[in-house]
């Protein structure tokens, strides 16, 4: 599945050939060449993924993700660190600033694209084309298709979305406003109780499978998908 995928690389031909490739395997690229930069676009807009040299102009690359870790906001955002440094202790520095992998120049598209994938499945894989399968429940980001014990689900785009969201973090109890964030995106300035209309619509759609039970209410918390 397509990602927003920050870029932050000063130099302009290895970002080009950075962004390139990645628009080539069908990811949204934003682009930046430091860290102040970054920052400004993060604030606009969560990319799904940062690209991140270690070596930039004025603030290092290592510095800013440390900055993007501590912050609430940007703590969960995957991070693959770029580096010409290859030494055992660089790449424990770099994981040790919070950079989920560690990818050491000259590497070839092949690799990173396949990293980047592996990083997504791992830490948002409601980004990936993986089917997921919960209790009879099945969503595939592929085909677009989901289905309750083998009977055809339909659902709206927004519905799809929130389902692949929730089945991609089974058990965890998700606050509105989190789930805005997620399926929204956080630039988008909607109402907390959409989140209520759509969990109700999501509902009516997965009852005559019987899987309407799956989506718990958590009373003064959000919502948590149950996994069996």
């Amino acid at each position: 599945m397509p990602a927003n995928i920050l870029v932050v690389e000063d130099e302009p031909a290895i970002q080009e050939l950075l962004a390139l490739n990645l628009e080539h395997a069908g990811h949204h690229v934003l682009r930046a060449r430091d860290a102040e930069h970054a920052a400004e676009l993060v604030r606009h807009a969560l990319p799904d993924l940062i690209l991140l040299d270690w070596m930039l102009p004025g603030q290092s690359g290592a510095t800013f993700a440390r900055s993007l870790r501590q912050d609430d906001r940007t703590k969960q955002v995957p991070i693959i660190m770029l580096t010409a440094r290859g030494q055992e202790q660089d790449k424990v520095n770099g994981l040790e600033a919070g950079a989920d992998d560690y990818v050491t120049k000259p590497f070839s598209p092949k690799e990173l694209l396949a990293r980047i994938k592996a990083v997504l499945r791992r830490r948002a894989p409601e980004l990936t084309d993986e089917p997921i399968e919960i209790s009879g429940l099945r969503l595939d980001p592929a085909t677009h298709r989901v289905t309750g014990r083998g009977a055809q689900v339909e659902l709206g785009p927004t519905e799809f979305r929130l389902l692949h969201f929730l089945m991609a973090h089974p058990e965890r109890v998700h606050s509105r406003a989190h789930v805005l964030d997620q399926v929204w995106g956080d630039h988008v300035f909607v109402e907390e109780r959409t989140v209520d209309v759509h969990i109700r619509r999501l509902r009516k759609a997965l009852e005559p499978t019987g899987h309407d039970r799956l989506i718990e209410t958590v009373r003064g918390s959000g919502y948590r998908l149950a996994a069996n």
